[in-house]
């Protein structure tokens, strides 16, 4: 059985194509619904990566499942097909998966945590709590957002003083 990954993608652009890549995951989710299999669009040539329990919520967020790892290939043929960008943050604890990818003009940015980061914090269980650098978590989600988040920083540092 999968592991499955957690995706939340928000795709910006022209309204009227965002408004089309909306109705091509409706329909998706539609098919997973009679098919009971995961989705991609018909015109992706690829065997994984596949979409499930596809969901487009009110806040304009895209949200769904993969195995073990998140598509950002996938997603990046789906922005390249209607010329937008997207923003994806995904999760898959189980196998030490979490991260940011955006793409922007054909250009991908992917951040992510590795296994030394995870080994950064550790979970307590006679208080059924997290501890990170002195401090004690209720979840491992805030110690994760916060990781990835100086990551993130650091890579925006870390690109502003390459030489030119």
């Amino acid at each position: 059985m999968a592991n499955w990954c957690c995706n939340e993608v928000i795709f910006e652009g022209e309204y009227l194509l965002i408004l089309q890549i909306k109705e091509l995951f409706k329909i998706m989710a539609e098919n997973e619904e009679k098919e009971q299999r995961g989705q991609l669009p018909d015109w992706v040539k690829a065997d994984e990566g596949y979409f499930f329990d596809i969901c487009w919520n009110v806040s304009d967020k895209l949200t769904y499942k993969t195995k073990y790892r998140p598509n950002i290939d996938r997603l990046a043929e789906i922005a390249n097909e209607y010329d937008c960008h997207f923003e994806c943050k995904y999760e898959e604890l189980g196998d030490g998966r979490y991260g940011k990818a955006t793409y922007i003009e054909g250009i991908l940015e992917h951040i992510y945590l590795e296994a030394k980061d995870f080994a950064q914090f550790h979970f307590d269980e006679n208080t059924d709590q997290y501890h990170f650098e002195g401090g004690t978590y209720e979840s491992e989600s805030d110690i994760l957002e916060m990781m990835l988040e100086r990551k993130i920083a650091g890579s925006i540092n870390n690109n502003q003083n390459l030489p030119s």
